[in-house]
């Protein structure tokens, strides 16, 4: 695979270096159409499948990148949209001669209605709203026409605000009638004053999303424009801002270097919403949860920074930095006072990333269970930590507690690096294929595993659910067409069945005085499973299928826009596992157990119950009627309390290793308990003990393959 795709980046490489994206001149085009023309022309020599860019096009990124920019449609006029409509099949024009009119016409009126809607909801918040007059909204705005003039406008806008603050006034109405009957000496406000109060909620939390959107500059809104050219490719295909590169580094590392800490932008100030475990701000515990930055200070500078008032970007780019460098925060210390805080940087690890596993007890035998919410990776060096590495290590420490069968758990795990996927399948299995992946226009590579040894070959089960995507699906694809593993969970899986390579765009620059120009996440290719199907679009059918939140809900690849279509290849050569007895007959005894269980069963109700209240899209604006519908709502949501009073038999511990972690960081330990209360009422892990002691293991297949650690 790295052959393949190296080959067809080093065409394009060579192909481009003749290609204008060159030192900048006074007539050379600007960093923006310098982009839309790199990125086009990227698009269309690296995507698996590009799109002609025709008329056709054109009309798609219409109407997708004037959704995005007004969603509730409470910005633009219809005279606007007509305006714009011009362009309607002139952008792929555009984009082939490096034309930005388009945008340039949006983002000018875009700023101009912002700054209209902020005297709009201020002069709507003057004005007390009469919960009396029997009035309602409808939410569903994809179908809600543009307005047509200024007083249309305001009456949409005082309809949302008009919403928001009921939900605020209904809330503290009820707080008071709370009170009223705990509290004799509670003094009783006026529905008046309440009224108020639900006012001035809605105007701060109006005031505080204009602060975010004034702190947003012409590139983040340019990046708007380029993501809605780039995902007309595939849903997955996204431009990358310089500074959404590193959190998307992060996010697939799980690593940052920096202070540990997490900010917010908080009414011009940047404050810090937690502390995380084991980082340098942990460590030195001189700053607090609820501290506000005021200044920043490098080492190699003799006056600080005010971050009062800065973009929270720009905030964190200041805070953030090399291991081993020192900044010094000026805070303002949560009892008020101010404070000077040096810093040393060093690496901080997400511990939430990262794999963990549990021991689970059922009578006289014990289990475990790993679980991995993504397949993480270093972009950079592959050898450092990695979801293979710490997976392998995770089932070695379970077997020192000598475990009769273990449950990987993938679900929520949207996926990650397809080699970490190759790497744990491995530890399964004795050798042989895991995934199919093909490059168009080539023929498939197989991706295999090449060590004889196995580093588990006892009973295994795989949680799946929708969200498990890409990565999670290769691996229970796998487990499930070697029959090495029984795969529990959703009727399928989210369905995604691409591949993709961030490409840095920097790198096709001979030269380039525009700064960082951020990249590109492409579709290069398309992976199959070894039996030749593609899990585009179908996803992997579970084994055992048990009903869950999402049963109901459109979130899969298929309910997205411009998915790639799902085909087949043939298969690849390899030999189901024979290290079971009575495989079969285990899948079926589940799936019996699943039928007769009432958690499923009231699981099954509430998700089907979800979903009508997902499809309301009007609501009253008369308080008692929006106080009866809210207590009908509670009043059927009642029947769905026993689905977190549901407790299972199983008990669960951490491993000695994180007993002795968990002694130094209570942060670590809640979240552990957390997680250990969570799984004691987890139904899907309860039903995948009984399989894993239902699976009988073939005893003279495994004398032959002795449990070996990989090396």
């Amino acid at each position: 695979m790295k052959k393949s795709f190296l080959i067809l980046m080093l065409t394009i490489i060579v192909s481009a270096a003749s290609c204008s994206f060159t030192t900048k001149t006074e007539n050379d085009p600007d960093k923006d159409k310098l982009l839309i023309d790199l990125i086009s022309y990227v698009l269309g020599k690296g995507h698996y499948d590009a799109k002609d860019i025709n008329d056709d096009f054109s009309k798609e990124v219409f109407a997708d990148y004037i959704e995005a920019l007004d969603p509730l449609k409470r910005y633009f006029y219809q005279k606007d949209i007509e305006e714009f409509k011009k362009y309607d099949e002139l952008i792929d024009d555009e984009i082939r001669n490096k034309e930005i009119a388009f945008f340039n016409l949006t983002y000018n009126r875009l700023q101009q209605r912002m700054g209209e809607a902020k005297s709009l909801y201020n002069e709507i918040l003057e004005t007390p709203f009469d919960f009396n007059k029997d009035e309602s909204i409808d939410t569903d705005y994809e179908n809600l026409p543009y307005v047509t003039n200024r007083d249309e406008m305001k009456n949409r806008w005082r309809l949302q605000l008009k919403f928001n603050a009921l939900s605020s006034y209904y809330d503290k109405v009820e707080e008071q009638n709370d009170s009223l009957k705990n509290n004799k000496d509670y003094k009783e406000k006026t529905l008046v004053q309440i009224e108020e109060e639900a006012r001035d909620i809605t105007k701060s939390s109006l005031k505080e999303y204009f602060e975010f959107a004034d702190d947003l500059e012409r590139k983040d809104w340019f990046s708007i424009y380029i993501n809605s050219i780039v995902e007309e490719f595939d849903p997955h295909t996204y431009y990358f801002a310089p500074q959404d590169k590193d959190r998307f580094d992060i996010a697939m590392s799980g690593k940052l270097e920096g202070i540990g800490a997490r900010l917010q932008k908080k009414n011009d100030n940047v404050k810090i919403v937690e502390i995380i475990s084991g980082g340098p701000a942990w460590r030195g515990n001189q700053v607090e949860v609820g501290d506000l930055i005021m200044k920043v200070k490098q080492e190699d500078e003799v006056e600080p920074v005010s971050v009062v008032g800065m973009r929270l970007d720009d905030a964190v780019s200041l805070i953030k930095g090399p291991k081993g460098t020192k900044v010094t925060l000026t805070l303002k210390k949560v009892d008020g006072t101010t404070e000077s805080v040096e810093i040393v940087r060093d690496v901080v690890e997400l511990e939430e990333t990262y794999a963990k596993s549990s021991v689970v007890k059922k009578n006289d035998k014990v289990f475990g269970i790993v679980n991995l919410p993504k397949f993480y990776f270093n972009m950079q060096d592959y050898n450092q930590r990695n979801a293979a590495k710490d997976v392998k290590q995770e089932i070695i420490r379970l077997k020192e507690k000598e475990m009769d069968g273990l449950v990987v758990d993938l679900r929520d795990n949207g996926g990650g690096s397809l080699q970490t996927v190759v790497d744990i399948a491995g530890l399964f299995i004795e050798k042989g294929p895991i995934v199919q992946v093909k490059t168009k226009g080539e023929s498939p590579e197989v991706l295999s595993d090449k060590d004889r040894n196995i580093l588990w070959d006892g009973p295994l089960v795989i949680l799946v659910n929708e969200l498990s995507a890409s990565a999670s699906e290769i691996l229970a694809a796998a487990m499930q067409d070697y029959k090495r593993a029984i795969i529990i969970g959703s009727k399928q899986t989210y369905g995604k069945g691409t591949v993709q390579n961030v490409m840095d765009l920097n790198r096709w620059m001979r030269s380039n005085d525009f700064g960082d120009l951020g990249a590109l996440k492409l579709t290069t290719q398309k992976f199959y499973r070894v039996n030749g199907g593609s899990t585009q679009l179908e996803g992997v059918k579970s084994d055992v299928v048990v009903a869950d939140r999402y049963s109901y809900i459109d979130i899969g690849e298929k309910d997205q826009e411009n998915p790639l279509p799902w085909d087949k290849i043939s298969a690849a050569n390899y030999d189901i596992w024979d290290g079971y007895i009575d495989f079969e007959q285990t899948i079926k005894n589940s799936k019996e157990r699943m039928a007769q269980n009432e958690q499923l069963k009231l699981i099954d109700e509430n998700a089907r119950w979800v979903r009508e209240k997902r499809d309301v899209n009007k609501y009253s604006l008369k308080f008692d009627k929006y106080k009866e519908n809210i207590d009908f709502n509670e009043t059927q949501a009642k029947h769905f309390d026993a689905i977190n009073d549901y407790k299972t038999n199983l008990t669960f511990e951490s491993l000695p290793y994180e007993i002795e972690l968990i002694k130094k960081d209570t942060v670590l330990a809640e979240k552990r308990k957390r997680w250990h209360k969570s799984l004691s009422k987890d139904v899907y892990v309860e039903e995948a003990i009984s399989v894993l002691e239902d699976m009988k293991i073939n005893n003279i297949k495994r004398s032959k393959n002795p449990l070996t650690l990989k090396n």
